[in-house]
């Protein structure tokens, strides 16, 4: 098998792009990578630029709900009162999560541009959102996470109607964000609250791909984190993120057009990528984005590469995670390498 940029198809810009504003992030993303984009975010802007952690403000009616981060949703482990949970997940219900607002606002700067030629006609907008569990399992308060997760996932999913109601399917695309249920599966910094775990995972996962009219373009960020530009654990090889793609893929009943893997830096080896030979006969029409771009690291990135072909016969490349708070300098490299290495 021949290796190299022959197997490169596109590039996915993972979504938390950094920015003045929306108009920042597609004026210097979409002339810089161009045809090589199926979709463009718009970016990870104002009260955004830190991932999910806006919407611990969506919670102000019931603050005793929400940790800080990083407490693993706890506080000392004090029982709530049952009754105090059911007020409270009573309380939020009808909540918004805003995310409808930020890309209803967005999507007009998209169209704009897209009309001036600046974004290529083909290019869809690109609405980010975060898995229910995403936002659940570090930030709420542990007894209250199975009351309030419903009334959450609830909220995430009006965002989705919204969305999809206000722009026009063949000009969208929906990617879901699903950083915690891999922070579960892998035993790291969180721990579950129900069982099964991986069929509970895979549930809540289908519900979220329900809500998507099959017309709309959807895919997966399989996400190891990105604090402090470390993952919350390191994967030792792609066997987990296969795994739970093959299940997505046999069960799921629409298309999902994409789904992206994140490849260390330090990996170049045939042992991490090995287990992507089980998606060829399964993956039909998804796309695979490999998240194998560093800054600074063009011959790394070639390297990786080259690895992954000898086992998936095409791909698309894009950074192991999002770009936020990650510097301009950086961002230039990134550009730079993705462009370099695909076509």
């Amino acid at each position: 098998m021949s290796t190299g940029k022959s197997h490169v198809r596109g590039v996915l810009l993972v979504g938390s792009v950094p920015g003045k504003d929306t108009e920042d992030v597609l004026r210097r993303l979409a002339p810089a990578l161009g045809s090589r984009l199926k979709y463009i975010p718009d970016g990870e802007t104002g009260q955004r630029n830190f991932f999910v952690g806006w919407q611990m403000y969506k919670f102000g009616a019931y603050p005793e709900v929400v940790s800080q981060f990083g407490q693993n949703g706890k506080f000392e482990d004090i029982p709530v009162p049952e009754e105090k949970i059911r007020e409270a997940a009573e309380k939020l219900e009808g909540m918004s999560t805003d995310y409808d607002t930020e890309a209803l606002e967005s999507y007009p700067v998209f169209e704009k541009l897209k009309e001036e030629g600046m974004i290529p006609k083909e290019v869809k907008f690109q609405v980010c959102l975060p898995s229910p569990l995403t936002f659940v399992s570090p930030f709420i308060v542990g007894d209250y996470k199975t009351a309030i997760e419903p009334v959450y996932e609830r909220a995430i999913l009006r965002a989705v109607e919204n969305i999809t109601k206000n722009i026009p399917e063949q000009e969208l695309a929906i990617q879901w964000d699903v950083p915690l249920e891999f922070a579960l599966l892998e035993g790291a910094w969180v721990q579950p609250w129900f069982s099964p775990l991986k069929q509970g995972i895979l549930d809540r996962w289908l519900k979220l791909t329900a809500a998507v009219n099959p017309t709309i373009d959807m895919g997966f960020h399989f996400c190891y984190g990105d604090i402090g530009h470390q993952h919350f654990t390191q994967p030792k090889d792609m066997d987990l993120m296969v795994d739970m793609a093959k299940e997505l893929l046999s069960k799921v009943d629409r298309r999902v057009d994409y789904i992206h893997m994140p490849v260390p830096k330090d990996r170049d080896d045939a042992a991490y990528f090995a287990s992507l030979k089980h998606l060829q006969t399964v993956k039909g029409d998804t796309d695979i984005y490999l998240g194998l771009v560093h800054a600074n690291d063009l011959e790394g990135t070639e390297r990786r590469i080259k690895a992954a072909s000898e086992v998936l016969d095409s791909f698309g490349v894009a950074t192991e995670c999002g770009w936020g708070r990650t510097s301009p300098e950086e961002i230039d490299s990134i550009v730079q390498i993705s462009n370099a290495v695909s076509n």
